[in-house]
This record gives C-alpha cells, structure tokens and sequence, in this order.
C-alpha cells in the first residue's frame, strides 16, 4: 500500500486524475457545444504550456517563440484540409480548379510541387510533428552548440517568430497571406463543422493533451528531467561531470516544438481555419504567460494556467469591451505577486497543507489517549468498599 501511495505521488497521478475528471466529465456536462468548442481551443494552447514547462521550468531556457512551432504544426494540418477543400467540383468557378481559393486570385496556374505531398493524410499527420521538431532542432543546434543562452536565445527565438510571420504574410499565392487559410469543413469527408464532430474533436484533444503530460512527467521522473534540473541550477558541474549539456537542451526544445505543433493541429482542425496571428511575437508571449500564472514547474498547473487566462480573456471581452485588455493586465500582475510558483504554488504552500493538518486534527480526534495509571488508581480508592456477601454474614 505505501508503494502504490508512493508511485502516486511520484508521477503526482491524483492531480492528473481531478484534471482528467473536469475535462472529461464536469465541462461536457456543464457546457454547451459552443463553449465546450472554446475551452477546447484554449487546451489547443496548453500543449504549448506544458512545451514551457520543460523547456524554461526544467531545463532553464527561456523560449519566446513558441507561436512559430504552434503555427507550423496549424499550417501543416491546414493545407491538406485546404486541398481537400479545394476539389475541382467546389472550385470549378475558378479560373483553375482544383487549387486553392487564395492561389487562384494571385494568378496561379498550378499547385505548387511543396504543397503536392499534402494531399496525403498520413503525410499531413507526420509533419505536424516533423515540420516544428526539424526547424526546433537546427535553432537549438546552432545555438546551444555554441552555447547561446539566456535572454540572448529569447530575443532569437522572438525573431524567429518575426521573420515567419513577414515570410507567411508576404508569400500570398503560397500561404494565403494576412487572412491564412479559412473554409476548412472536411476530415477525409468528415464534416468538423456540426456539434457532432466538436464534442468528438474535444475528447480527442483531452486525450492527446492527457497524454502528452503523462510523458513529460515520465521524462521527468527519470535520468533526464534529474539533469534537466541539474543544467538549470548548476550548468558548469553538470559539463564538468561528462554530460554535453547542449545535447539535453536540444532534447528538450525540440520536444516542446513537437508538443506545440500537435497543439496547433488541433487548433486548425476544430476552429476550423488557420492565420499568421498565431505566429508572431505577440501569441508567442501570451504562451509563456500561461506558464507562469500556471506555474513553470507544473505540468498540470500549466494547464490550469491556460484555461483561466483564457477564460478570463473570453469573459472581460464579453463583459467589458472597452476595458478588458486592463482587466486582463491586471489579471496577469496580480497572480504573479501574489502568487510567484504560479497556482501550482497557491496549491503546494496553502491547500496541501492545510489539508494535511485536518487530516491530522480528525485522525487525533477520532483516537482517544487512554487514562493516566495514577488517575485510575486515585478513582479506585476513591470507590466505596463493598465486602462480599458471604463475609458479611460470617462477621454477624
């Protein structure tokens, strides 16, 4: 019993379980299809969170450009529902079926020899993680091989983030420009559109996001995370000791890029279109702050994290129109002075202590210490003698 208490603990499976439990069970069953589409967007985002959490909480570097993995992934996945999409009996009005919308108003002729391997769904699939994963490596290779770090590999990753949303903005007749690719209806047939297909998109996404935490904090638990922790506190030991730290580093960012482009898979597939606004610098910085209200050393927490930033996004916009982006500042600075670890923090310092002490103050209660010797003997001279029967009539 106390081994299975003490696996729990280890792979902390009671909070993935109460994760589990509200996103599969409470939300389906307290929202409607249209809200449960939008929390299913924001989890969209808490794959890039929980990409954060291993590659600023544990291994100490800090990416501001996530949004650029998070978009390819969303790109990846966007072009074979455009070219699905774009069959030539729905673009038969064009001056060339069969390519998409957006090709056909800048004057070309063909689809392009790149976008040709899209049409395979296997192939899509495969570089919603490949894409991100490979562009992540040869960023980290060129960086952390050189030992670039700190705020110097932010400020890349930021222009990272600027020059792929210029690259996507100014390529229009390849990319679709400012707007993106929109009118994205069909899986293989399957129409994402109805609630149907929404609730089901959901649960795939709780599924993948599930999953993907139950691996990090696998990678965590062992040999890895204990020398991610170690890169982080103690850098110039951990080289000293034998270990190339640029390789784990590598590891790392390459596995948060891969997290994030699932991330915007999901994204394109249940909102149904995709847009360099999701690139830039400005949604790559949002990530981070999901991270850090979350906490930046919790998996969980950073889902959490997500889903109140977002919501409160979603309520102060509905709520207070003219006010929200204060509203939202001030959400921001106040979870971080209050609570510095983030809610993982408010969760470690205030509830599990003082659940812990009730738990004792019952158990205390509930066992009753037993008299003192010396006050069971006092009560026993203090008691009336009563001489047996038989004796008395004997002394008569």
């Amino acid at each position: 019993m106390n081994a299975l208490k003490a696996w729990i603990q280890r792979y902390q499976l009671a909070s993935l379980v109460l994760l589990a439990a509200l996103l599969a069970v409470v939300l389906p069953l307290a929202l409607d299809v249209f809200r449960l589409n939008l929390v299913g967007k924001y989890l969209t985002y808490a794959f890039v969170a929980i990409g954060l959490v291993m590659v600023w909480g544990y291994g100490g570097v800090l990416s501001l450009g996530q949004g650029v993995f998070f978009g390819l992934g969303g790109y990846a996945m966007a072009m074979f529902l455009k070219l699905e999409a774009s069959d030539p009996v729905s673009t038969q009005i064009q001056s060339t079926p069969g390519i998409p919308d957006f090709m056909d108003w800048n004057q070309l002729t063909a689809l392009p020899s790149f976008w040709v391997p899209f049409k395979s769904l296997p192939f899509a699939l495969a570089a919603v993680v490949a894409v991100p994963t490979l562009l992540a490596w040869l960023i980290s290779f060129a960086m952390f091989k050189r030992r670039v770090g700190g705020v110097y590999f932010a400020i890349i990753t930021q222009a990272v983030a600027l020059i792929l949303t210029v690259l996507i903005i100014g390529q229009q007749g390849y990319t679709g420009g400012v707007n993106g690719m929109t009118d994205l209806k069909t899986l293989w047939g399957w129409d994402t559109r109805t609630d149907s297909a929404k609730v089901i998109l959901y649960y795939v996404c709780v599924a993948l996001l599930l999953g993907a935490i139950v691996l990090c904090r696998w990678i965590q638990t062992g040999k890895v995370g204990t020398l991610l922790l170690a890169m982080r506190d103690k850098e110039d030991r951990v080289r000293f000791s034998g270990y190339d730290v640029a390789d784990f580093k590598i590891f790392t960012f390459c596995l948060a890029a891969a997290l994030s482009g699932v991330g915007g898979a999901l994204f394109t597939l249940q909102v149904g279109f995709m847009s360099p606004s999701f690139v830039g610098i400005v949604p790559s910085i949002e990530m981070v702050i999901y991270a850090a209200v979350g906490g930046r050393m919790s998996l969980v927490g950073a889902v959490y994290g997500t889903l109140l930033v977002n919501a409160g996004k979603t309520f102060f916009s509905e709520s207070f129109p003219d006010l929200w982006l204060f509203l939202m500042a001030a959400l921001f600075i106040g979870v971080t002075m209050a609570f510095p670890m983030g809610l993982a923090g408010l969760w470690e310092s205030h509830i599990v202590p003082w659940w812990q002490g009730r738990r004792e103050a019952l158990r205390r209660a509930a066992v009753r210490p037993p008299a003192p010797p010396a006050a069971a003997a006092g009560n026993a001279a203090a008691a009336p003698a009563t001489a047996p029967t038989g004796a008395t009539g004997q002394g008569a």
